[in-house]
């Protein structure tokens, strides 16, 4: 999977002629757009029936919080995602995938309908409408790189080209509200698009990569710390081409995990702070130089603020900011940093992997009648995954547990590890599985997120794919039950028959398990049939639990 670049496509063609609606799917599509998530409302129907007439596909989903989940897997797979609603019952429904697609820089536009510009005279109460006409766009400015309203022909193609560059240069959502009046409009106004300037300036480049170099020159244990936006801005050739002419050994972040395949040679593991492998942790730590490349330092990526890591020993450069040490430069991007860095090819000293790192293949032994737990899951998961594959866990041990899983390929681990919104991945699945329809998803959620959003399995099975959807029933939050222990009424959730909803949703295949064996045989069976999506209904303890959450509940609990 690689995102496109974060620079925007070429000059569109003249758009003489065109109405708001055509501009704005033409320009969809320069981004490679070719699906469109969401579901249709009167506000917004005018363009959904000009999206249905072009190359663009509309997939209708069953809510639109998990339209707007799949628009943010379709989009850290394919580069750039959208999703369509209409006004505010659709608009504010989706805020919170929209919020999470910003935290965790997801490049989404949100397009949605909105009252005719004739209706709104005299601020009459129309349907949907909140407050006044504006408050829905005021929302979506909060939780958006950029936003606009086309009430103005005149302006109107500009004000997409806008939007649509902010999405593209800094990895995050986007908002645009069409008035169903202005659908078929077309401007009177000649308008040419003008490719925004994002380059770096040369002499504060130059000298932040003369400093980068000093310090990576001088240092003795160097090491790379990746993090999610190598993933966003397509980055993974440049970190792998700097890594492996110096030799600095790579990281990464939770949210950044499988940032390169996690079998290569440089690769030392996940850093999570004192949530993570001992042996990771220490070799981070001891590092007398980190180039945190991307990297976000979220409560999560630093386990819960046990990282410990010295700013005077770091260089942070992210597409926000670059500091390196306390040094901060202004105007350098990103990717121009990375290419400085290339170009200087710094002689750093060699540092081979310490011993006692997590293994890249561990071995697994199938114990048959045991119950099964959520490690040992992962572990007979790992011997399944092959570079077909995108995981996508979701909140709580569904991802805790799963950072045991090897990646075998880059960019094939998705989950919202930083926003953390329980629901996230069966919705995701079906935006993985429309912009890489070669790969195959393989979905690990709790029974708790999957009854927040798993009826858009019914999506998947509309069309035609074929995941495997692993549901790990503990009777409740189980997160929540390791964060604040004890007996507690409010973890609890009604148990349901997950096996048997492919009856409901008259497709895919259901499995029920209670031990190693039964997973085993259902994972094989599984893994063999493609002609729909199989969901496994694991059964587990109330109090299991990974290593991961137990140390984060440690750490969590003093706090709540």
């Amino acid at each position: 999977m690689n995102p496109a670049s974060s620079s925007s496509p070429g000059p569109a063609p003249t758009p003489s002629g065109l109405t708001l609606a055509q501009y704005l799917i033409r320009r969809l599509q320069d981004y490679g757009i070719r699906h469109v998530f969401g579901i249709p409302g009167d506000y917004i129907l005018g363009f959904y029936t000009q999206l249905e007439r072009s190359p663009i596909q509309t997939i209708g989903c069953t809510r639109e919080d998990c339209a707007g989940f799949a628009a943010d897997a379709y989009a850290r797979c394919n580069g750039m995602g959208a999703v369509c609603v209409t006004y505010c019952v659709g608009g504010l429904s989706v805020c919170n995938s929209i919020a999470g697609a910003f935290a965790e820089k997801s490049p989404v536009v949100v397009i949605t309908g909105s009252p005719g510009l004739r209706e709104r005279v005299n601020s009459p109460l129309l349907h949907h409408k909140v407050r006044d006409f504006r408050t829905q766009l005021e929302v979506f400015e909060k939780i958006c790189v950029a936003a606009t309203e086309l009430t103005d022909p005149s302006t109107a193609f500009r004000e997409i080209d806008r939007v649509l560059d902010a999405v593209a240069r800094f990895k995050r959502p986007g908002y645009i509200d069409l008035p169903r009046d202005l659908v078929n409009v077309v401007p009177t106004v000649s308008y040419s698009y003008q490719k925004p300037d994002t380059t770096s300036d040369p002499l504060v480049l130059q000298e932040a990569g003369e400093e980068a170099e000093r310090l990576l020159t001088q240092a003795r244990k160097p090491i790379i710390l990746a993090g999610v936006e190598i993933h966003r801005f397509g980055l993974q050739d440049r970190l792998l081409a700097l890594a492996e002419q110096s030799g600095i050994p790579i990281v990464s972040t939770l949210l950044g995990k499988s940032v390169i395949r996690e079998t290569h040679p440089l690769y030392a593991g996940l850093y999570e702070g004192a949530m993570g492998h001992a042996a990771v942790t220490q070799f981070v730590e001891e590092s007398d130089c980190v180039l945190v490349l991307g990297a976000f330092m979220t409560d999560i990526n630093l386990g819960i603020y046990t990282a410990n890591l010295d700013p005077g020993r770091c260089l942070y450069a992210t597409s926000e900011q670059l500091r390196i040490r306390h040094h901060h430069f202004q105007g350098v991007i990103l990717s121009d940093f990375l290419e400085e860095l290339i170009r200087r090819q710094p002689a750093t000293a060699p540092r081979p992997l310490p011993a006692g790192l997590p293994p890249r293949n561990p071995p697994y032994v199938l114990q048959s009648e045991a119950p099964l737990t959520i490690s040992r899951l992962m572990a007979r998961l790992n011997e399944q995954l092959d570079d077909t594959c995108v995981v996508i866990a979701d909140v709580g041990d569904s991802l805790f547990a799963a950072t045991d899983l090897v990646m075998s390929r880059r960019t094939e681990f998705l989950s919202p590890a930083y926003y953390t919104s329980m629901g996230f991945s069966v919705p995701a699945a079906l935006g993985v599985h429309f912009a890489q329809p070669s790969r195959r998803a393989v979905v690990i959620c709790g029974d708790g997120a999957f009854q927040m959003t798993g009826q858009e399995f019914s999506s998947l099975v509309r069309h035609g794919f074929a995941p495997i959807v692993i549901v790990n029933d503990n009777s409740g939050y189980g997160t929540e039950r390791a964060l604040h222990p004890g007996d507690w009424k409010f973890n609890e959730i009604h148990g349901w028959n997950y096996s048997r909803l492919t009856e409901v949703y008259r497709g895919g295949t259901g499995y029920e398990v209670r031990t190693e064996g039964e997973f085993d045989r259902a994972l094989t069976k599984a893994w063999a049939d493609t002609s729909g999506p199989s969901l496994i209904h694991v059964h587990t303890s109330r109090e299991d639990g990974s290593e991961t959450l137990r140390r984060l509940g440690q750490r969590m609990s003093q706090r709540i």
